[in-house]
């Protein structure tokens, strides 16, 4: 019960981080505010490697050199998630990026088909029903989608490679070592292009400020960490149901800070994704297991 109570908690703190990242943009660029916040939550991560490496004290060091290019791999495919999906909040509501978000949920193990990796009945209904649910949520007149919706789909795509990166690397390099370097990776590379081709304001940072503080140290640090401590022990099925309320938890913050409204029609739409979700993880999990990667997206 404890430790499902703390990833229910981490779902609402990375759900509530949607509205963080609409309030932030009001104030400033999107690659701005994703790279004071991914840079900070890289910061948020160091007492931790600096316990670790105590704890670990006759243990050799580690070769950065060794895995220097799994590391900026997982930090490029972050860095682009990251980026869509705040790039996509400037033309869409926190809720429905919320729930098309997780849809990389479902798109974990449907991209293993790639590598050969066989796939659950239950993620097939799981990407039909999540489909139907996405159309109904994004699609007006006709076939017409939103841009912002399909930009944040792509990065669902993104986030889905980066939790097969981060199953495949974090065993290699140390799950607190590769979170806060891929954290970096993406801040720098974030404020380089905000250095580039977004007006920089010390002013609207300032106005913004709550926000990148929500982002950085409470849904990168704190969610990040108490997703860690809670898997040490939840059952795994328990742990990607609850996690998956990402998306609910989104659509609520953004109705209760934001006054954003869902139609009828939407919220249809997103039942059906969260649908999807819950019987691809619950029904699909004894045969491919998604492992939540340890940011935001939020």
């Amino acid at each position: 019960m404890k430790a499902d109570l703390l990833l229910l908690l981490t779902a609402a703190i990375w759900g509530f981080a949607f509205v963080a990242q609409r309030v932030g943009m009001s104030h400033m660029g999107p690659f701005i505010f994703n790279g004071i916040r991914f840079s900070l939550g890289a910061l948020s991560l160091v007492p931790f490697l600096i316990w670790g490496r105590k704890r670990n004290a006759g243990t050799p060091k580690f070769d950065l050199k060794r895995y220097w290019a799994p590391i900026l791999l997982t930090g490029l495919v972050l860095f682009t998630g990251a980026s869509l999906q705040q790039v996509g909040l400037v033309g869409t509501t926190a809720g429905k990026a919320g729930f098309i978000t997780g849809l990389y949920v479902i798109l974990v193990p449907l991209l293993a088909l790639l590598w050969g990796t066989r796939t659950h009945a239950a993620h097939w209904a799981g990407a039909v029903l999540a489909v139907a649910g996405l159309y109904l949520l994004s699609v007006r007149g006709g076939w017409e989608i939103s841009p912002y919706d399909l930009i944040v789909l792509a990065g669902a795509f993104a986030w889905a490679v980066h939790v097969h990166l981060i199953a495949k690397y974090s065993a290699l390099v140390g799950s607190v070592r590769l979170a806060s370097m891929q954290f970096a990776i993406c801040g720098l590379l974030s404020l380089a292009i905000a250095a580039l081709f977004e007006p920089i304001s010390l002013s609207g940072i300032g106005d913004g400020l709550w926000a990148i503080l929500y982002g950085s140290f409470l849904s990168v640090g704190l969610a990040y960490t108490l997703q860690v401590v809670a898997q040490r022990t939840a059952n795994p099925s328990h742990a990607a149901i609850i996690l998956s309320l990402e998306g609910a938890f989104a659509a609520l913050g953004g109705w209760l800070v934001l006054s954003e409204a869902l139609s009828p029609r939407d919220l249809v739409g997103a039942g059906l994704i969260l649908a999807g979700t819950l019987i691809s993880q619950f029904f699909g999990q004894p045969r491919v297991k998604a492992v939540k990667r340890g940011i935001q997206q939020g």
